[in-house]
């Protein structure tokens, strides 16, 4: 198999993707716009070959380098798990030939709109929802719908530029922020637990999947500062709890017809149990959730998802011995880290537990939290037990504590 994979140093976890097509024995090529010396060794070392660009954004020219540099050598796959480069892969498999997702079939993963619309047709729950380009069409959006909502961009990642809007007022004073955004979803707010159902698919096939718990949801711990946001792995995500939103997760794989990769959904279970479709990108989750499902099953799954994609094979035994909690820290205060207060009591009670510390050092610049869900570090742990795991997660959120000035 020739695989080219676009960026592979970057997002954080692209190294280990390209190292685990390596590693299956897949020959991997690299395209990117950073130098080549710059990238990470885990992807210097996987790569057979790496073409530098001008620019990712510039579809034609990057074709045309693409086509000159590979001399006639035929692509058996183009891989890409970086969102904003979604398109240009389906853009770049279309002119060179290759199978995979095409431009038509990545537009509702990356377009809100279109993939609510898709889901719809498909019997499955979606919050209600309807787009806008204008302050007109937002307003219009708002009084066909009804309080609260939420405002979000249509091509967005994350919780980036997200808002909930209880009344008229904090409308008037959201749309302001989206002026730079062409357009927005304007949706139903759903009051309820947000999860994440996230699978490696093989030709239409789940071969693997994972539920996370958000504590709080994403839209509250963007929203304050001084929360410690959890992602929780869990241990047992056949729980009849979970069933309506393992169930879904099955159902929108099959109306998107999404064939082999990696998916990441999210969607929300309410009080009264009813579960409602979220968003799904067709890539992994970040903030190192993929090492979450590692820790949780130890296995490769970098590795699995190689195999799937370059083999049409998931080869790893599934066994489910731990959930898998990450905590992200905030520093309180600006400038560089200053102290760090309670990781030695955390550790000579957890320690045995802990399996990754991400913590800035002393003297590190601190981050933009508002940029970055990982913001000053993380504390990853796994236990076999929810309860201990939330018990160990809550004390590294209220007990460590980071300062910056």
């Amino acid at each position: 198999m020739l695989i080219l994979i676009i960026s592979p140093g970057y997002p954080a976890d692209m190294p280990h993707f390209t190292r685990g097509l390596a590693e299956v024995g897949a020959t991997v090529l690299g395209v990117g716009d950073s130098p080549g010396e710059s990238l990470p060794e885990a992807a210097r070392r996987a790569l057979s070959g790496y073409l530098q660009v001008r620019s990712l954004w510039n579809i034609p020219s990057v074709v045309y380098e693409l086509r000159a540099w590979l001399q006639g050598r035929q692509l058996d796959r183009i891989e890409c798990l970086w969102e904003a480069a979604m398109l240009l892969a389906a853009e770049l498999r279309q002119a060179l030939g290759v199978p995979g997702l095409s431009v038509e079939a990545t537009l509702p993963y990356r377009d809100k709109e279109r993939m609510k619309q898709v889901l719809d047709a498909a019997g499955i729950r979606t919050p209600r929802h309807l787009p806008a380009t204008t302050v007109a069409g937002c307003w219009e959006a708002a009084e066909r719908i009804g309080f609260p909502l939420i405002l979000k961009p249509i091509m967005g990642a994350g919780s980036a530029d997200t808002y909930r809007v209880d009344d008229s007022d904090g409308l008037r004073d959201v749309l302001p922020r989206l002026a730079h955004v062409p357009m927005v979803s304007v949706e139903e707010f759903i009051d309820a637990e947000e999860y994440t159902f996230d699978t490696v698919t093989i030709d239409g096939r789940i071969a693997y999947y994972n539920i996370d718990w958000y504590r709080p949801r994403p839209l509250i711990a963007r929203s304050n500062e001084w929360i410690s946001p959890q992602a929780i792995l869990l241990r047992d995500p056949d729980h009849p709890s979970l069933a309506g939103g393992r169930r879904m997760g099955f159902e929108v794989i099959k109306a998107l017809d999404f064939r082999t990769g990696f998916t990441h959904m999210e969607w929300y279970r309410k009080a009264d149990g009813e579960v409602v479709f979220g968003e799904i990108g067709a890539r992994p989750p970040g903030a190192h959730h993929v090492d979450q499902m590692n820790y949780g099953c130890d296995f490769d799954v970098y590795r699995e998802w190689a195999r799937a994609v370059a083999h049409g094979r998931f080869e790893a035994k599934i066994v489910r011995s731990y959930n898998v909690a990450t905590i992200y820290k905030r520093a309180q205060g600006v400038g560089r880290i200053r102290a760090i207060e309670g990781l030695e009591e955390l550790m000579r009670k957890y320690g045995e537990h802990i399996v990754w510390n991400t913590l800035l050092p002393i003297g590190a610049q601190r981050r933009n939290w508002k940029q970055t869900l990982i913001s000053d570090g993380f504390i990853m742990l796994r236990h076999p037990d929810l309860a201990t795991t939330l018990r160990m997660a809550d004390a590294v959120g209220t007990d460590l504590k980071m300062y910056a000035g």
